[in-house]
């Protein structure tokens, strides 16, 4: 059986980000295996202008624009565009393991957001396929990668986490909690956010 939800979206994205990284400068580009959990929150390591760049990559669909295939619900990778983000403070409310946010060593948060008009099932079956293939076909209707520096995120959420909405969310088997954090309080707080638009067709792809 192929992988779904959010372990879904987060190989999509991994996949997709990591391409970019190789064509736009990123030399001896890594990226984690679906299979590994990383300990240390890093999901691709890459070389930038000769310096060793560490990165963790969160996956965010709700990035739509369609309202019938947003209520469609054999489109689950397609939501409504949101003006916030999800931001883990907690990775495991049983063991209060700490949310990415806080137990990532990398020195970047690449948050991608983006819009698949797909089925589940043919977005699993093409992340199978080669580059060629996958990156042709998947369709993404709508993407943005956001490139934020984590430290600096991290000392500012220790700060201000309180003042954002809780939500619970279950994945992997388990329940953990996030923080829904307006984009434009994030981006006034932290200078130096650069997003980058349309990265999935300036991969030759759609």
């Amino acid at each position: 059986m192929g992988l779904t939800g959010a372990a879904l979206t987060s190989e999509v994205a991994k996949r997709i980000v990591g391409a970019y990284l190789a064509r736009n400068g990123g030399v001896n580009v890594t990226i984690s295996p679906a299979e590994r959990m990383s300990a240390d929150g890093v999901d691709i390591t890459y070389m930038i202008a000769g310096r060793p760049t560490t990165a963790r990559v969160q996956a965010d669909c709700y990035f739509g624009t369609d309202s019938e295939k947003v209520a469609d619900r054999s489109l689950p990778l397609y939501r409504m565009e949101s003006s916030t983000y999800a931001l883990e403070e907690t990775a495991d409310v049983a063991t209060r393991m700490p949310g990415w946010i806080f137990s990532s060593v990398a020195d970047v948060l690449l948050y991608y957001r983006m819009a698949i008009g797909r089925p589940e099932a043919e977005v699993s079956a093409l992340l199978g396929s080669p580059d060629e293939v996958f990156f042709s076909e998947l369709g993404i209707e709508r993407d943005e990668l956001q490139v934020i520096p984590l430290p600096a995120l991290r000392t500012w959420f220790a700060r201000e986490a309180d003042r954002f909405t809780p939500r619970p969310v279950f994945a992997n088997g388990r329940m953990s909690w996030c923080r829904i954090v307006p984009i434009s309080d994030l981006v006034s707080a932290i200078s130096d956010v650069r997003v980058i638009d349309s990265v999935y067709g300036s991969l030759g792809a759609g």
